[in-house]
Formats: C-alpha cells, sequence, structure tokens
C-alpha cells in the first residue's frame, strides 16, 4: 500500500489484518541520535519509499514518524524521532521530550551516530540517557561510505563497550550494510501480530506527507535564517480524475523571512512549489496543482496554543 492510499483507510479495513503465522515477530524501534546523522535517510531506504523528509539542515524531522517494513519473518515499526539537542525555545523543548518519550516506548532502540565524526557531547548525552531504559540498544554507525578515517568508529566503540551494546556499521544513502542491521533488529524482537496490514509503509495520512515535502524543500533553498521557523499546514486538497488541487499555507515569524520565501518577483515561492509539486506527484503518482500562501505567525515557535494548532504536540 502506498502512502497515497493511507487516507482511504476506514475502520473496516483495520481490523481486517490478518493474523501473522506463527513464530511471527512484530515490534516497535526507535531510532535515536544526534540532529542530522541520517535518520530519516535510514528510514526511507529500509521501507523502500520516501516518507521522511531529508535535508542537511539539523532538525529536519519534527513530528514523530512511524515507517512500517513487514517481512515473511517479521514486521518492524520505525519510529523516526527528532534529534536529541539543547533547547532553544518551546519547539525545540516539546522536538526533544517526544524523542526522550520514545526511548521507553518502544522495544528495541537504534542509537545511530555520524561515523564520519568523533563521538561528543552530545553523543555522550544521548549515551547517558539510554544507559537507564531496559530496553536492548544497538549501536549504528552511520556514513561509512563517506568515512575517511575508520578509526572514527573506535571513539564510538569505547562509549559503548561498557554496556556491551551490540554494533552495526551501514550507509543509509547507498544502502551497504543494511541487510545486517535488519537481521539484527529482528532478532531482538519478540513474537507478535501484525500491528498494521503488511503493505502499509507509514502511519502517517497524505496531507502530512505532503505538508513535509513542502518543507523539505524550503530547507533545501532558503538561507539558513529561515527554515527552523518554518510551518507548513495543508489547508484543502481536492481531488478530481485528472488532478489533485492543493492549497498550502506556509508560516514564518518575521516579514523578512516571509519576503525572502517569496523572493524577487515571486521566484523563491515558484521554485518551492515546483520542486514540492514533483515530489507530490510521485507521492500519489498523479497531476497535481500547488498553491502556496505566505503568512506570518509571531514567535509561534514560543507559544504552546500555537505549536499546537500548527501540529506540535507532547507525544502521549
Amino acid at each position: 500500500m502506498k502512502v497515497s492510499d493511507i487516507d482511504n483507510l476506514n475502520f473496516s479495513e483495520a481490523w481486517s489484518i490478518p493474523q501473522a503465522p506463527t513464530g511471527y515477530k512484530s515490534g516497535f524501534i526507535g531510532i535515536i541520535g544526534r540532529p542530522n546523522v541520517g535518520k530519516s535517510t535510514l528510514m526511507n531506504q529500509l521501507v523502500g519509499q520516501k516518507i521522511a523528509i531529508t535535508s542537511p539542515v539539523a532538525q529536519t524531522t519534527r513530528n514523530r514518524l512511524q515507517g512500517i517494513l513487514t517481512t515473511p519473518e517479521a514486521q518492524l515499526i520505525f519510529v523516526d524521532t527528532p534529534g536529541i539537542h539543547k533547547p532553544h525555545h518551546q519547539l525545540g523543548e516539546v522536538l526533544v521530550r517526544n524523542a526522550r518519550i520514545a526511548i521507553d516506548a518502544v522495544d528495541v532502540i537504534l542509537f545511530v551516530v555520524d561515523g564520519t565524526q568523533p563521538a561528543g557531547g552530545g553523543d555522550r548525552f544521548i549515551i547517558d540517557l539510554l544507559s537507564r531504559t531496559e530496553n536492548p540498544v544497538i549501536l549504528g554507525i552511520n556514513k561509512i561510505d563517506q568515512q575517511a578515517d575508520s578509526q572514527l568508529d573506535r571513539t564510538y566503540e569505547d562509549l559503548a563497550a561498557p554496556y556491551q551494546w551490540q554494533i552495526v556499521k551501514f550507509s543509509a544513502l547507498t544502502g551497504n550494510g543494511l541487510d545486517t542491521l535488519q537481521q539484527l533488529l529482528v532478532t531482538h524482537l519478540e513474537p507478535g501480530p501484525y500491528y498494521y496490514p503488511p503493505d502499509l509503509v507509514t502511519d502517517q495520512p497524505e496531507r502530512f506527507i505532503m505538508g513535509e515535502l513542502i518543507r523539505e524543500q524550503i530547507l533545501l533553498l532558503t538561507r539558513e535564517e529561515v527554515p527552523h521557523s518554518v510551518a507548513v499546514t495543508i489547508d484543502r486538497v481536492e481531488e478530481d480524475t485528472t488532478i489533485t488541487r492543493v492549497l498550502a499555507t506556509i508560516h514564518v515569524e518575521r516579514d523578512s523571512q516571509k519576503g525572502i520565501l517569496i523572493g524577487k518577483g515571486g521566484t523563491m515561492l515558484k521554485a518551492i512549489g515546483s520542486a514540492a509539486r514533483e515530489q507530490m506527484q510521485k507521492l500519489i503518482a498523479g497531476k497535481v496543482y500547488l498553491e502556496l500562501f505566505v503568512k506570518v505567525q509571531p514567535k509561534w515557535r514560543q507559544s504552546r496554543f500555537r505549536l499546537s494548532e500548527l501540529g506540535y504536540r507532547v507525544e502521549e
């Protein structure tokens, strides 16, 4: 089942989830790590479809997103979490709190680190958090395809050694080593049912993914001072036999950011819209008409009410 089919699910279909065969395994795997270590790229590779946005900008992931991989032997539900960091505003506090909640809410933790950089204070902070959980932890050293010095791995191995965590090395970008990672994760799962229909790849609705695809292009195309101040809401989706019409609003905190997003003569907004529309067309396998608006919401990241209104809340 593609992402575009999720909005069409109803309760009767939900109850039609088949019974898993004897000895089948299933469980939830939390992908934890510092910002920008490749967690979203990894989940996209594992499920075989783009469901999480990626960019070179830290803190790309904001909402807890679940990717679902169903194999003949197991159903693995990957929980992609925001990068754990020192928060500087209310939004940051919500994101980090949600990532911490995920640590105890899953069955297995995959702690992802950047193999091109030595272990630092942020990694040690996360290791301290993980040392308190009873869940099994696997240390995943990512970006081995970009390593100039494999000795960097030792800095992480030394930190993991006191806890006897298993270690696996891979490249989320190329897929190298992911078969080994997948097999290792399955060994830590307990026998269990299908939590989702076997052909589902994510629990998020199409509208959510559309909004994230717009935000991804903003992250890729605008200046550094804009991305963290941006939220996207999908205001309307209208479908007919030939085209899907999408109306969306980009929320920013300052008039200057609105000017950057629109660009001279509207060139930047057109570029964002064109690139996002191409991704949406892949998502729904059909033509898309996308109309974007930009709205200033002063200090929305500092307001719990605005955060909730824009879809950011502390997970239960």
